[in-house]
């Protein structure tokens, strides 16, 4: 629960919801959102902090569902692993909500570690979920088994992330995509859970062809499958669309400079009239970038704001279209809508102000805590400098 005053009332922002609201008045109490008002009085209020919204742009909190928050990596080498994500490098990017991932390094990382992380960053400010597993099958968990993780772990909202198409993956078969689905659907029935299965899909030649597989000879629902890093390569990409036509998920990388940028493909599937309801971004961030023969970098959360910032200052695409892309899709993939990815009563108060201009983040709440004020970060993590 925030601490500080009890209400806070933004006056005057055209928020987003994602839908276009029109100016609205939202008023904050603790950590919720408990009226979005043409006008609401700050008279009505004993003692209220007054926030002036006018000439910004009022909407959700992002939500990033693939992030290596305990840090990722390692396929050059110990030397390649990345560090643990510091909470302002989430913060800056107006990152209100991630869930964390394990990814390829499942012998010196740990589901545990991943949980204590997610508990960390939690206990500092924004929200926090986690997947079970990591890149091969068996799969790395905490209890012996991802479905119980998902069932009784309350952090724990699918598995993931499992690599197809990689020479890095344990290059599953159907069986074992399967039953590894199984556990994903079980433990979230039982545990009122998502129950997503996360997939890693590398540049291999089979692409989206295992899941496709998956799909075609089993029952499981579509849309508890998100398959990630689908735009980078065009051939990957075409497949998506075809997973998109039939009812599925895909999500795209931020940052991406090989494939196709973000902007650029949602340019192409609004041109092409594609429904972007089951289309998310994410930043795979905090992972290592460690291109071939050249020294390695640390993928940045803060790509996520980029090309969003990209998407519209530059593309011109519209700018509800995008915002859902980051908000509420995740959201409702992830079960957590409305209490994440919108601005409606009951909502949790995450909440990001930008600059209507530069969709600079001009101030962010998280659960009702201020985190970003006048563009300055005012909430650090436990060492931060």
């Amino acid at each position: 629960m925030a601490g500080g005053i009890v209400f806070k009332l933004l006056k005057k922002g055209y928020c987003f919801n994602p839908a276009d609201l029109g100016q609205k008045d939202i008023l904050v109490v603790f950590d919720k959102i408990c009226q979005v008002e043409d006008d609401i009085d700050p008279k009505a209020f004993r003692e209220v902090e007054v926030i002036d919204c006018t000439d910004c742009i009022v909407c959700p909190g992002f939500i990033d569902q693939h992030v290596h928050i305990a840090g990722g990596g390692g396929e050059q080498g110990p030397h390649s692993r990345t560090p643990e994500i510091m909470f302002s490098e989430l913060t800056r990017a107006g990152v209100t909500t991630v869930v964390g991932v394990l990814g390829f390094d499942s012998v010196t990382r740990s589901i545990s570690g991943l949980l204590a992380k997610a508990r960390a960053l939690e206990d500092e400010g924004i929200s926090t979920y986690i997947y079970s597993g990591s890149y091969g099958i068996p799969t790395a968990t905490l209890t012996g088994r991802a479905l119980t993780d998902i069932a009784l772990i309350d952090k724990v909202v699918g598995v993931g992330e499992i690599a197809i198409s990689d020479h890095r993956s344990s290059h599953p078969s159907l069986e074992s995509l399967r039953e590894i689905a199984s556990e994903a659907r079980t433990g979230g029935m039982l545990g009122g859970k998502a129950g997503v299965v996360h997939i890693h899909v590398g540049d291999g030649k089979e692409g989206l062809g295992p899941l496709f597989q998956v799909l075609d000879e089993s029952d499981f629902p579509l849309e508890m499958f998100v398959p990630t890093h689908i735009n980078r390569n065009e051939n990957l990409f075409f497949q998506g669309i075809r997973l998109l036509k039939k009812g599925g998920n895909i999500d795209l990388t931020a940052g991406e400079k090989i494939g196709l940028s973000v902007p650029d493909a949602l340019e192409k599937l609004i041109h092409e009239e594609r429904e972007l309801d089951r289309v998310t971004i994410t930043s795979d961030g905090n992972g290592s970038a460690c291109p071939k023969e050249s020294p390695c970098s640390v993928a940045e959360v803060k790509a996520l704001l980029e090309d969003f910032r990209a998407c519209i200052l530059e593309k011109k695409l519209p700018f509800e279209t995008c915002l859902k892309t980051m908000t509420m899709n995740p959201a409702q993939i992830l079960k957590l809508y409305p209490r994440k990815g919108a601005l409606v009563p009951g909502s949790d108060a995450d909440i990001i102000v930008f600059g209507r201009k530069d969709l600079e983040i001009n101030r962010l709440l998280g659960r009702g805590e201020h985190l970003i004020v006048d563009k300055k970060v005012v909430k650090k993590g436990t060492y931060e400098r």
